[in-house]
């Protein structure tokens, strides 16, 4: 499985959401960068991803997005493929 990144905060639903999908698929490694706690961090995510909001999630080295995205990639039948990978 590859290594899973994700940019959260402490208080966001969609955070907590998307490491719920995650682990239910498997997951039990998440590396989670609070980006609430060191406003460099934002910036980094930001100037990355292109995105203000949490969480952003990378599987291996591949931008999914955020709890939409990743749930969308999961109906749709590409985050298995992503996360065998």
């Amino acid at each position: 499985m590859p290594p899973i990144k994700m940019y959260c905060t402490a208080v966001c639903p969609y955070c907590t959401m998307a490491e719920r999908l995650l682990n239910k698929k498997g997951v039990t490694q998440i590396e989670k960068v609070r980006v609430d706690l060191d406003p460099a961090l934002m910036q980094e995510m930001m100037q990355i991803t292109g995105r203000r909001t949490v969480p952003q999630i990378y599987i291996g080295d591949r931008h999914v997005g955020g709890f939409d995205d990743i749930s969308a990639l999961d109906t749709a039948g590409g985050l298995d493929i992503l996360l065998a990978a």
